[in-house]
């Protein structure tokens, strides 16, 4: 226990000295002392240098090792995958993007251990080295089959035992976790929510997710359902229609965006070109733009209703990358649906990269027990 809180309060301050930590912990400095050497035997801390410029004698300063475990963070989606490497400390060593060959299960579980062992080996590490791999993909995972449920986008995934391929792609541990839900991790740790204890990370792009964080912490519901907004009974379309994609996100999605065009005779190719076509003032386009507004702040007010956060981060291919087009109609529009002053609504700071750095968030914090435990077990306490 005291190991574990003086290793706790190094990664909380990067570097810290022996008063610095006895002051936090309220552990005694020769206990301190003992744990420090303990887990500098273990190899998870190291000395690195003086803290100089008080009076008295300078101070030995402690940091955690970097290179006591490695998280690979990857980043499944329809259009990209994303992989990330970063050590202990959560520094990057390695970072690959590519086209998704989601079209596949079978391809896209070899593009991502082709991808792993790439940036493994870039890394100079082997597989075993990897402590965790988290993945954040759409959907729910169902561990009674293995499947991932509510994933259109995903094609192959919704078969029984699915998910368990993805124990091939580095052969170390890994987490599955819903990608909307670690970009809610990754907004809370890098983004607009750090230091926010109730907000919503609504992803709306391709397809339409919500992540929910109360109290500081991520909600995942019952089966880890919370926050699958997508069924949410709202537009005007048929709920019944489209099982697989939900009500809200056939009318609001990407897809749900181009189609409306369609209705009003307008050719786009994609939501991208209805939102550009916006921008130059396109009367049709704005027809569509003022709709999906509309879509979004009925679906907020449910969610304001019963969650009632400080804070709407919007994501996603539609919720970032139009944003300026959005968030002031939205606003406007939510504050006649809802009985009090609806939240701040704000595009992420984190862009493209909101799962991979949620995966990464999430993972580290994983890692550092798993190694801490692994560590413990082989070098115990002298």
């Amino acid at each position: 226990m005291n190991e574990r809180a003086v290793l706790a309060e190094i990664y909380r301050r990067g570097k810290a000295s022996r008063p610095e930590l006895a002051q936090a912990t309220g552990l005694s400095k020769p206990t301190i002392s003992v744990a420090l050497a303990d887990l500098e035997r273990a190899r998870l801390v190291r000395p690195v240098g003086l803290r100089t410029g008080n009076a008295g004698r300078a101070a030995l300063l402690y940091e955690v090792r970097p290179q006591a475990g490695w998280v690979l963070a990857v980043d499944v989606g329809r259009a990209y995958v994303r992989l990330a490497l970063a050590d202990l400390v959560g520094d990057i060593a390695v970072r690959k993007d590519e086209p998704s060959r989601a079209g596949s299960h079978a391809e896209l579980v070899v593009q991502l251990t082709e991808l792993a062992a790439a940036v493994v080996t870039e890394a100079g590490l082997t597989a075993g080295d990897v402590t965790l791999a988290v993945f954040g993909t759409p959907g729910v995972h169902d561990k009674e089959t293995g499947a991932l449920r509510l994933a259109p986008n995903l094609p192959g995934w919704e078969l029984p035992g699915a998910v368990e391929r993805l124990a091939d792609v580095t052969g170390s541990p890994y987490i599955l976790e819903n990608d909307v839900d670690l970009a809610a991790v990754g907004e809370g740790a890098y983004g607009l929510g750090e230091g926010v204890p109730h907000f919503v990370y609504v992803s709306v792009g391709t397809g339409i997710g919500m992540g929910v964080v109360i109290d500081g912490r991520l909600y995942r519901g019952a089966r880890g359902a919370a926050g699958e907004i997508a069924y949410l009974p709202v537009g005007e379309g048929d709920p019944s229609a489209d099982l697989r994609r939900g009500m809200f996100e056939s009318v609001a999605s990407a897809d749900g965006v181009t189609a409306a065009a369609a209705r009003l005779g307008m050719v786009a190719e994609t939501a991208k070109d209805v939102f550009d076509a916006a921008r130059q003032g396109d009367a049709t386009a704005l027809k569509v733009v003022s709709a999906e507004a509309d879509h979004i702040a009925h679906a907020l007010a449910g969610v304001v209703a019963v969650l009632d956060p400080e804070l709407v981060v919007l994501g996603g291919g539609i919720g970032a990358q139009a944003a300026d087009l959005l968030v002031g109609p939205v606003t406007e529009r939510l504050a006649d649906l809802v009985a009090l002053r609806p939240p701040r609504i704000e595009p992420t700071t984190l862009g493209a990269d909101a799962v991979l750095l949620g995966a990464l968030a999430f993972g580290l914090a994983t890692a550092r027990d798993l190694v801490f435990e692994r560590a413990v077990a082989v070098s115990p306490p002298g």
